[in-house]
């Protein structure tokens, strides 16, 4: 038999109980053939030798921003690592607009109030920016501060007459003046001056969003939110700059794309008695290919733990009154599940704060008592503060929870802060939802935080803030359990485990080489495991030079 590809000469860990171990592995149409003497007798096109590396089943982000991560690419850091200081962060905005024309938006992401002691100010950032108009997005991505000039722009003189509107929040001094501080869907009211960017902008940041991904080891990832314009895509042509992306050979790694359910929407009755709702010409979770395809729609149903705007069933520990919001009504929420469930989507609800997640799993369970479907897995995205209760009923219902590791470390002293000692302890739950049963994926939520799925496996075993100190330690899971979440449990979420996973005959040659063991390293040294390729249907298409290929 002539192959297209045989990786020799690694030490693969392929998930398949059957199979566990191998050390040389065969591709044929961009799928898996066989491994060790399975392969005997077969000649091959290319011959790869791994040089002893490790190789384990391709990464798989269950919830990665990846154009959101391209585009932050092209805009001003102003993350802690690049601005530890709210005066470096001025500074920063300072020197960036100085390069700018006089008219330019300075655009900016990932401050942290948590880390600089507090948000910046519309009245500072425009001093900062020689009058420039500014607009700095959250690390959260549910709030942004917008400068001035940017209120200006939008229609709002002196920062006067900025209305209160529905799921979002405005803050206001002493005399009633936004400070510049706008939270969850108060965010469109100045946003939209710069959303939606040009298309062929947006296919830049989905290339340079895929190169990011496919350098840390991911093989796939989950886009979570696309087709509308107000913070969670570009707009209603997001499907097509994937197209252009994948038609150019600029989108390496394989997606799926979530949606947002403001993008769906009631087409009237296509039969007696029933009608659409969802995208046009039927469009719906399971449409396309194993490189591009549409997964869940998403919905946002509360806000961030570190933005204090996650809906929660008591108080925030240190802001007393305050216990977050909806995005939007109780009713909107069913409703919206509703639908989308009755027409045949699969739905990927954001819920962080336990008083949504209550609204949600009501739904939920509301849909498929009035329409049954098997095997849905309706998604929680986040699922941050769980009680007891609600993980026994995540499990009842066959739903996926998606909670993120690296939030313990990179925001998780923010989330102390925000939780308390007592509730902290229910935060981003992983051993209790594999103790009953459930498939946990595995993800990152980037660019929120770093998207390394090897860091965010360090952090789902070993569970420390960045001060280091412990976050709910009982729910640390082991390294086997933390990979199978980033490959098998990543692809169940998305109806994909037939196909990626595990590396055996049938499956998709997806797979990441490692320059160490990362099953067998010590706990607190998996950060240090490094990627040496990527490889996507048996193509090399990360880190090539440094294989050795004949």
């Amino acid at each position: 038999m002539r192959l297209d590809a045989v990786f020799h000469n690694g030490r693969f860990t392929t998930l398949d109980p059957n199979r566990p171990h191998a050390h040389s592995l065969g591709v044929i149409g961009g799928r898996v053939v066989g491994v060790d003497e399975d392969l005997d007798g077969c000649t091959a096109d290319t011959v790869v030798d791994l040089g002893g590396a490790h190789v384990v089943p391709g990464l798989n982000d269950a919830h990665h921003h990846l154009s959101m991560v391209g585009q932050n690419v092209r805009q001003l850091d102003v993350s802690h690592a690049a601005c530890p200081t709210l005066d470096a962060l001025y500074a920063a905005v300072s020197e960036r607009a100085a390069t700018l024309p006089a008219d330019a938006w300075v655009k900016g992401f990932g401050y942290d109030q948590n880390k600089i002691g507090a948000h910046p100010t519309a009245e500072a950032l425009h001093r900062a920016a020689g009058g420039r108009p500014v607009w700095l997005m959250h690390t959260s991505h549910h709030m942004a501060v917008a400068s001035t000039e940017a209120f200006e722009r939008a229609g709002y003189a002196d920062r006067t007459g900025v209305p209160d509107v529905v799921g979002g929040s405005v803050l206001r001094d002493s005399d009633g003046r936004a400070t510049g501080l706008l939270q969850e869907t108060a965010v469109q009211l100045v946003e939209h001056l710069i959303r939606p960017e040009p298309a062929e902008e947006w296919v830049a940041n989905i290339a340079a969003g895929s190169r990011a991904a496919l350098a840390l080891g991911l093989t796939s990832v989950t886009e979570p939110g696309i087709g509308v314009s107000d913070g969670i895509g570009n707009g209603p042509t997001d499907l097509d700059s994937f197209h252009r992306a994948r038609e150019r050979g600029l989108l390496g790694i394989r997606m799926t794309v979530m949606p947002y359910i403001t993008a769906l929407r009631d087409r009237g009755a296509f039969e007696p008695g029933n009608s659409w709702y969802g995208l046009d010409l039927g469009l719906r979770s399971g449409f396309g290919d194993e490189r591009l395809r549409v997964g869940p729609t998403k919905i946002l149903s509360d806000g961030s733990l570190i933005g204090r705007s996650a809906a929660m069933c008591c108080d925030y520990h240190d802001t007393p009154g305050n216990s977050g919001i909806l995005q939007y009504e109780a009713e909107q929420i069913r409703r919206y599940i509703l639908d989308a469930h009755r027409c045949g989507w699969q739905i990927a609800t954001h819920a962080i704060g336990d008083a949504a997640l209550d609204v949600v799993l009501d739904s939920y369970e509301e849909a498929q008592r009035l329409h049954p479907r098997p095997d849905v897995r309706h998604r929680v995205e986040h699922a941050a503060v769980t009680s007891d209760a609600q993980v026994a009923r995540i499990a009842a219902l066959g739903l996926v929870p998606v909670p993120q590791g690296r939030f313990l470390s990179e925001i998780g002293d923010g989330l102390l802060t925000a939780l308390g000692p007592e509730r902290s302890q229910l935060a981003y739950r992983m051993r209790s939802f594999l103790d009953v049963g459930v498939v946990l994926p595995g993800s990152t939520d980037a660019p929120v935080v770093a998207g390394s799925p090897l860091l965010s496996i360090h952090d789902m075993v070993n569970r420390r803030t960045a001060s280091g100190a412990p976050i709910a330690p009982h729910e640390a899971i082991t390294a086997e359990q933390a990979l199978h979440a980033y490959t098998v449990g990543s692809a169940h979420a998305v109806h994909e485990e037939h196909i990626k996973g595990t590396l055996r005959r049938g499956m998709l040659a997806d797979f990441t080489v490692l320059d160490d063991d990362l099953l067998g390293v010590a706990p607190e040294r998996i950060r240090d495991v490094g990627v040496v390729a990527t490889v996507v249907g048996g193509e090399v298409v990360y880190g090539e030079k440094r294989l050795t290929t004949g």
